[in-house]
Protein backbone atom coordinates (compact mmCIF):
# COMPACT_ATOMS: atom_id res chain seq x y z
CA UNK A 1 0.00 0.00 0.00
CA UNK A 2 2.84 2.68 0.91
CA UNK A 3 4.37 1.97 -2.52
CA UNK A 4 1.30 2.65 -4.29
CA UNK A 5 0.91 5.87 -2.44
CA UNK A 6 4.41 6.82 -3.00
CA UNK A 7 4.06 6.41 -6.74
CA UNK A 8 1.37 8.57 -6.59
CA UNK A 9 2.82 11.07 -4.56
CA UNK A 10 5.97 10.88 -7.14
CA UNK A 11 3.09 11.56 -10.18
CA UNK A 12 1.42 14.44 -8.59
CA UNK A 13 4.59 15.66 -7.90
CA UNK A 14 6.02 15.43 -11.60
CA UNK A 15 2.76 16.53 -13.11
CA UNK A 16 2.80 20.05 -11.01
CA UNK A 17 6.18 20.20 -11.97
CA UNK A 18 5.42 20.27 -15.29
CA UNK A 19 2.43 22.22 -15.17
CA UNK A 20 4.63 25.33 -13.00
CA UNK A 21 7.28 24.99 -16.07
CA UNK A 22 4.67 25.09 -18.79
CA UNK A 23 3.17 27.83 -16.82
CA UNK A 24 6.05 30.18 -17.00
CA UNK A 25 6.84 28.85 -20.46
CA UNK A 26 3.77 30.48 -21.20
CA UNK A 27 4.28 33.84 -18.87
CA UNK A 28 7.64 34.18 -21.00
CA UNK A 29 6.75 33.95 -24.17
CA UNK A 30 3.76 36.36 -23.34
CA UNK A 31 6.66 38.54 -21.50
CA UNK A 32 8.66 38.41 -24.99
CA UNK A 33 5.52 39.10 -27.27
CA UNK A 34 3.93 41.79 -26.10
CA UNK A 35 0.76 41.53 -28.23
CA UNK A 36 0.68 38.21 -26.34
CA UNK A 37 0.83 39.31 -22.25
CA UNK A 38 -2.42 39.23 -21.04
CA UNK A 39 -3.46 36.32 -23.26
CA UNK A 40 -0.81 33.89 -22.45
CA UNK A 41 -1.45 34.42 -19.08
CA UNK A 42 -5.04 33.46 -19.46
CA UNK A 43 -3.07 30.02 -21.01
CA UNK A 44 -1.44 29.79 -18.12
CA UNK A 45 -4.24 29.80 -15.90
CA UNK A 46 -5.07 26.58 -17.71
CA UNK A 47 -2.22 24.76 -15.93
CA UNK A 48 -3.59 25.98 -12.69
CA UNK A 49 -6.99 24.61 -14.15
CA UNK A 50 -6.06 21.21 -14.74
CA UNK A 51 -4.14 20.67 -10.96
CA UNK A 52 -7.68 21.39 -9.63
CA UNK A 53 -9.50 19.00 -11.45
CA UNK A 54 -6.84 16.39 -11.33
CA UNK A 55 -5.39 16.88 -7.57
CA UNK A 56 -7.73 19.60 -5.87
CA UNK A 57 -6.94 21.12 -2.49
CA UNK A 58 -3.14 22.01 -2.23
CA UNK A 59 -1.88 21.15 -5.02
CA UNK A 60 -3.42 24.06 -7.13
CA UNK A 61 -2.21 26.86 -4.43
CA UNK A 62 1.48 25.26 -5.18
CA UNK A 63 1.28 25.56 -8.59
CA UNK A 64 -0.22 28.98 -8.54
CA UNK A 65 2.77 29.91 -5.86
CA UNK A 66 5.47 28.58 -7.63
CA UNK A 67 4.55 29.55 -11.11
CA UNK A 68 3.95 33.16 -9.93
CA UNK A 69 7.09 33.05 -7.71
CA UNK A 70 9.49 31.31 -10.65
CA UNK A 71 7.68 33.82 -13.42
CA UNK A 72 8.97 36.40 -11.40
CA UNK A 73 12.29 35.57 -10.96
CA UNK A 74 12.83 33.97 -14.82
CA UNK A 75 11.27 36.62 -17.01
CA UNK A 76 13.92 39.61 -17.79
CA UNK A 77 11.96 42.13 -18.62
CA UNK A 78 8.39 42.67 -19.69
CA UNK A 79 6.83 41.67 -15.82
CA UNK A 80 3.51 42.16 -16.69
CA UNK A 81 2.30 38.82 -17.32
CA UNK A 82 3.96 37.71 -14.22
CA UNK A 83 2.27 40.48 -12.06
CA UNK A 84 -0.96 39.64 -13.89
CA UNK A 85 -0.85 36.05 -12.87
CA UNK A 86 -0.01 36.49 -9.23
CA UNK A 87 -3.10 38.95 -8.23
CA UNK A 88 -5.36 37.14 -10.11
CA UNK A 89 -5.13 34.76 -13.19
CA UNK A 90 -3.05 32.50 -11.05
CA UNK A 91 -5.49 32.26 -7.91
CA UNK A 92 -8.80 32.89 -9.52
CA UNK A 93 -8.92 29.14 -10.89
CA UNK A 94 -9.10 27.69 -7.90
CA UNK A 95 -11.36 30.25 -6.48
CA UNK A 96 -14.39 30.05 -8.99
CA UNK A 97 -14.60 26.38 -8.43
CA UNK A 98 -15.73 26.87 -4.96
CA UNK A 99 -17.65 30.47 -6.42
CA UNK A 100 -19.86 28.38 -8.34
CA UNK A 101 -21.09 26.46 -5.93
CA UNK A 102 -23.05 29.53 -4.74
CA UNK A 103 -26.68 31.31 -5.99
CA UNK A 104 -25.88 33.15 -9.39
CA UNK A 105 -26.30 36.42 -7.52
CA UNK A 106 -23.94 36.12 -4.92
CA UNK A 107 -21.30 34.26 -7.27
CA UNK A 108 -21.08 36.77 -9.91
CA UNK A 109 -20.92 39.45 -6.46
CA UNK A 110 -18.35 38.21 -5.13
CA UNK A 111 -16.47 37.33 -8.63
CA UNK A 112 -16.62 41.32 -9.44
CA UNK A 113 -15.01 41.80 -5.72
CA UNK A 114 -12.29 39.68 -6.06
CA UNK A 115 -11.40 40.95 -9.99
CA UNK A 116 -11.54 44.60 -9.10
CA UNK A 117 -9.25 44.18 -6.21
CA UNK A 118 -7.15 42.01 -8.17
CA UNK A 119 -7.41 44.88 -11.33
CA UNK A 120 -6.82 47.57 -8.54
CA UNK A 121 -3.30 45.52 -7.03
CA UNK A 122 -2.31 44.76 -11.25
CA UNK A 123 -2.87 48.37 -11.91
CA UNK A 124 -0.91 49.82 -8.98
CA UNK A 125 1.71 47.27 -9.43
CA UNK A 126 2.62 48.13 -13.22
CA UNK A 127 3.10 51.63 -12.51
CA UNK A 128 5.24 51.16 -9.65
CA UNK A 129 7.62 48.14 -11.11
CA UNK A 130 7.43 48.88 -14.60
CA UNK A 131 8.16 52.24 -15.05
CA UNK A 132 6.66 53.00 -18.84
CA UNK A 133 3.63 52.40 -17.58
CA UNK A 134 3.33 55.98 -15.99
CA UNK A 135 4.47 57.74 -18.89
CA UNK A 136 2.02 57.05 -21.74
CA UNK A 137 2.95 58.55 -25.41
CA UNK A 138 -0.79 58.80 -27.40
CA UNK A 139 -0.95 61.20 -30.15
CA UNK A 140 -3.33 63.34 -28.31
CA UNK A 141 -3.76 64.79 -25.09
CA UNK A 142 -5.96 62.28 -22.36
CA UNK A 143 -5.98 62.42 -18.88
CA UNK A 144 -5.11 59.26 -17.16
CA UNK A 145 -8.24 58.99 -15.10
CA UNK A 146 -10.06 58.80 -18.40
CA UNK A 147 -7.46 56.05 -19.97
CA UNK A 148 -7.71 53.99 -16.17
CA UNK A 149 -11.65 53.87 -16.55
CA UNK A 150 -11.68 53.17 -20.23
CA UNK A 151 -9.26 50.08 -19.10
CA UNK A 152 -11.25 49.13 -16.17
CA UNK A 153 -14.47 48.81 -18.49
CA UNK A 154 -12.71 46.70 -21.32
CA UNK A 155 -11.27 44.41 -18.90
CA UNK A 156 -14.50 44.01 -16.97
CA UNK A 157 -15.72 42.53 -20.57
CA UNK A 158 -12.78 40.42 -20.47
CA UNK A 159 -13.18 39.31 -17.35
CA UNK A 160 -16.99 37.82 -18.32
CA UNK A 161 -15.59 36.19 -21.56
CA UNK A 162 -12.51 34.43 -19.23
CA UNK A 163 -14.78 33.55 -16.63
CA UNK A 164 -16.94 32.06 -19.21
CA UNK A 165 -14.18 30.42 -21.66
CA UNK A 166 -12.52 29.02 -17.84
CA UNK A 167 -16.38 26.66 -17.42
CA UNK A 168 -16.07 25.62 -21.30
CA UNK A 169 -12.54 25.00 -21.58
CA UNK A 170 -12.56 23.10 -17.99
CA UNK A 171 -15.41 21.01 -19.46
CA UNK A 172 -14.05 20.01 -22.69
CA UNK A 173 -10.80 19.02 -20.79
CA UNK A 174 -12.81 16.61 -18.45
CA UNK A 175 -15.04 15.73 -21.64
CA UNK A 176 -12.30 15.56 -24.69
CA UNK A 177 -9.20 14.99 -22.78
CA UNK A 178 -8.77 13.92 -19.88
CA UNK A 179 -9.07 10.56 -20.05
CA UNK A 180 -6.16 10.86 -22.61
CA UNK A 181 -3.85 12.45 -20.43
CA UNK A 182 -4.70 9.93 -17.33
CA UNK A 183 -2.65 12.33 -14.91
CA UNK A 184 -3.97 10.76 -11.88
Amino acid sequence: MGIKNNRASIKQLTVCSMLVALGVIFLGVGSLVEVLDISMTAVASFCVIISVIEYGKGAPWLVYAATSVLSFILIPHNKLPAIAFACFFGFYPILKEKLDKKSVFLQWILKEVIFNVSLAAIIGLCFLIIPEYMSLDLPFAVPLPLVIAVTVILCEVVFILYDIAIKRITAFYVIKLRHRFKLK
